[in-house]
């Protein structure tokens, strides 16, 4: 009986694995890097549910399997409404906040992540940085790394930057169009129009929004572009 029982438990256990692998596919690169505290969540569960099935030997094999391919199904179309609405994929998984603009610490914004400054300096000695007043701006990720730009004495030097003045950046780095569609809430942050959009759309024989997949706004004011 204990061989049988052994042997069930291998056959179990060799079926979960192969599944994790195909799910693992299936799920994507995104998934497994852990992007966002939903994808963090997810891995966690799906991880629980496969150790559940395990463990348990007692427990009904197929219930805790149809449990399982159902909410990667779940992650997989929670996924997909995320690549057709900007609005339901910042709902699902977020947005950067920006925490120190142009130097100043953004108290609200801090209240918003429930982070206080001793969480902000430790991300910020992460990445070499000692002193708020090195920082031009600090945006807390969607997955909880903190992004920075220093300010223009405190970046290292390139040999790009040989002829560049010593002049903080005009604009941050910001999406203007993602899928066709524009990111208002960055041009009233910057003070820009759609017509300003549109004037810098004809001037790199662009017609119309839509044919744009993403626009990304440059520190100096240009416009980056990627057509459809």
């Amino acid at each position: 009986m204990n061989l049988m029982n052994a042997y069930y438990s291998l056959i179990r256990t060799t079926i979960i694995f192969i599944v994790l692998m195909v799910l693992t596919r299936v799920l994507g690169k995104k998934q497994v890097s852990q992007l966002t505290f939903f994808n963090y969540v997810t891995g966690i569960t799906v991880g629980s549910i496969a150790a559940n099935m395990v463990s348990e030997s007692n427990e009904p094999f197929m219930d805790d399997f149809v449990g399982l391919v159902w909410w990667c199904l779940l992650t997989i179309l929670s996924g997909y409404i995320g690549l057709k609405s900007g609005v339901l994929r910042r709902i699902i998984d977020g947005e950067p906040t920006i925490l120190i603009k142009k130097g100043k610490i953004i108290r609200k914004s801090l209240k918003a992540c429930r982070v206080n400054m001793d969480d902000v300096s430790m991300m910020l000695r992460k990445q070499n940085v000692f002193s708020v007043t090195d920082i031009e701006y600090a945006i807390l990720e969607p997955n909880g790394n903190l992004s920075i730009i220093k300010k223009q004495p405190q970046q290292q030097v390139t040999k790009s930057d040989m002829k560049i003045s010593d002049t903080a950046p005009k604009y941050l780095p910001s999406e203007i169009i993602v899928d066709g569609k524009i990111i208002h809430k960055n041009l009233k942050e910057f003070n820009l129009t759609e017509n300003w959009l549109n004037t810098q759309l004809k001037q790199q024989n662009v017609s119309s929004i839509n044919d744009i997949f993403y626009a990304e706004l440059q520190s100096d004011g240009t416009l980056y572009l990627e057509k459809m």
